[in-house]
């Protein structure tokens, strides 16, 4: 228990500074303070216990449902082009937080995903998902949602093959926490 104390002793301090925070804000009424717990801090949290549980199922259901062979022809080290393609789609139809693609990712790396395809689902999963995309076209119009997309799905294909090389040379790995 000392051992486990010691190793997130930072992350305690941070936690017992934010609730010291928090409640001298409620006492002295300081109304940013106030707020940050109010609006921020409920809604981060209703949030996590509502779509995280829902993401880790389906993270699970992946892992029991996709063999390793099948994600390393698909998406794996020689994919090339379809796999870049498949992990696009992925991403394009997933909703959700960002924080909700990276235990994705981990799983797509431990069946055997390329890095490269790997930064290239990040990517894709931040910038062009459909479900955000539609709230775009509703605001921005389609013009501009084509444009973007048009101009940022090049970007983040290049971003995804640098990163991905980058890790690969250094021999990255992957801390389960």
């Amino acid at each position: 228990m000392k051992q486990y104390l010691m190793k997130y002793k930072f992350d305690y301090a941070i936690i017992t500074a934010f609730t010291i925070f928090v409640a001298g804000s409620f006492y002295f009424h300081f109304n940013p303070g106030v707020q940050i717990f109010k609006d921020n801090f409920r809604m981060f949290l209703k949030e996590m216990i509502f779509v995280l549980p829902v993401m880790f199922i389906i993270i699970g259901l992946f892992d029991v449902w996709i063999s390793k062979e099948k994600v390393q022809k698909h998406i794996g080290e020689n994919s090339g082009i379809k796999g870049i393609l498949l992990v696009m789609l992925l991403a394009f139809l997933q909703s959700g937080p960002l924080y909700a693609a990276f235990p994705v990712a981990f799983l797509l790396k431990e069946k055997g995903c390329s890095s490269v395809n790997i930064f290239i689902y990040l990517s894709a999963f931040t910038m062009a998902k459909i479900p955000m995309l539609t709230f775009e076209i509703g605001f921005l119009g389609l013009n501009f949602s084509l444009l973007r997309l048009v101009l940022s799905v090049p970007v983040f294909i290049l971003i995804g093959f640098v990163m991905g090389k980058y890790f690969d040379k250094n021999k990255c790995e992957i801390k389960n926490i």
